[in-house]
């Protein structure tokens, strides 16, 4: 294994490189002074951060499965607004004890999920710059680039008092994912010889956490949206912004959420049985609805698997990939049967 400080920066970067894929509309891609591409339409642009410590642990890392995480929340970012993406500028600064082989598999996870969001809508999604850089902590920075064409972005503001309310890909997840890792359940081998079904499910769920993969190709069936938004802090949190830059109250039927709560309840009865506060005299009943509630705040609150959730009056029903899950309203806020659920979904600087 080579570490980073033995091979210099020029060497590194052709390691790295080495991976990526062209593309037809790059017309000078990595290795200038800046990219030069072509470009269809207006330019949509966003940039996110993975930041060690803060958003990721070295004590979940996997190399690969961080850059699919890197690359997916930004390329959702793009689809979200109804455009195709375009390619990524990607930085990364990293530890010089780090492994050349270790940043390549991050920038191999980059690149195969720009590739597999690319097949899903139609178009190549290449690495067309970048940064790279020594750093006491794993930073990873991704700007994504996307074009709109003869339509109009798609932004928050436009839901509108009868619309319906529909959700692509999933939700909750990853927020089950990510309490499991804090339980220290992630390679539980004890689970997973006394209950194989139960060490399966929540494996997959720690690796949504980890490495989640949009439903990209549902956005195209969503373009005459009034509204939409990606789900990354939570689905209290998101549709609430969504209400706001509306000025409409967003109403969320419960019954249209349990197809994606009861998948979850395994791994919240699981928590709820090896967490101080659950007494044995609470009896199943207790046990079985605390293990509910559990489940459904990861569905409420729980972002990160990156499902996307769109307003529109167009259509009598749901469009392939999508589901109805409530109604738009006169009001503001956002509510499950008719009762107000705070928006307490993931926010940086303590809110």
């Amino acid at each position: 294994m080579t570490r980073l400080s033995e091979l210099g920066e020029s060497h590194v970067l052709e390691r790295i490189l080495s991976h990526n894929r062209s593309g037809s509309q790059v017309i000078i891609g990595p290795g200038d002074d800046a990219a030069v591409t072509a470009v269809d339409g207006n330019l949509v642009s966003t940039a996110d951060m993975l930041v060690e410590n803060e958003d990721f642990t070295r004590a979940w890392l996997d190399w690969s499965r961080l850059g699919t995480k890197a690359a997916a929340q930004n390329l959702s970012d793009v689809c979200v607004m109804g455009a195709k993406p375009h390619g990524l500028l990607v930085s990364l600064a990293v530890p010089d004890s780090t492994k050349i082989e270790d940043l390549e598999a991050l920038f191999a996870g980059i690149v195969a999920e720009a590739a597999r969001a690319g097949e899903e809508l139609g178009c190549e999604v290449p690495v067309i710059g970048g940064d790279l850089s020594s750093s006491g902590l794993i930073v990873i920075a991704i700007t994504a680039l996307g074009t709109v064409g003869d339509h109009a972005a798609i932004t928050r503001s436009g839901a509108q008092p009868g619309d319906s309310i529909y959700l692509a890909g999933t939700i909750g997840r990853a927020a089950a994912g990510l309490d499991l890792l804090f339980a220290g359940v992630d390679g539980d081998a004890e689970v997973a010889r006394n209950d194989p079904q139960l060490g399966e499910s929540l494996t997959e769920l720690i690796t949504t956490q980890l490495a989640p993969q949009p439903d990209y190709a549902a956005v195209l069936q969503m373009r005459e949206a009034s509204a939409m938004i990606d789900v990354s802090d939570g689905l209290s949190t998101d549709l609430g912004r969504v209400a706001a830059a509306s000025g409409v109250h967003a109403g969320i039927d419960r019954a249209s959420l349990q197809d994606l709560i009861d998948p979850l309840l395994p791994a919240a009865q699981h928590l709820v049985g090896n967490i101080e506060g659950v007494e044995p005299d609470e009896g199943t009943a207790g046990a079985a609805s605390e293990a509910e509630e559990l489940a459904l705040s990861w569905v409420l609150n729980g972002g990160e698997d990156h499902g996307f959730v769109a307003s529109s009056g167009q259509f009598d029903t749901p469009p392939v990939g999508w589901r109805r899950i409530g109604e738009m309203r006169v009001g503001s806020g956002v509510s499950l049967d008719g009762v107000p659920v705070p928006t307490s979904g993931f926010g940086h600087f303590g809110k």
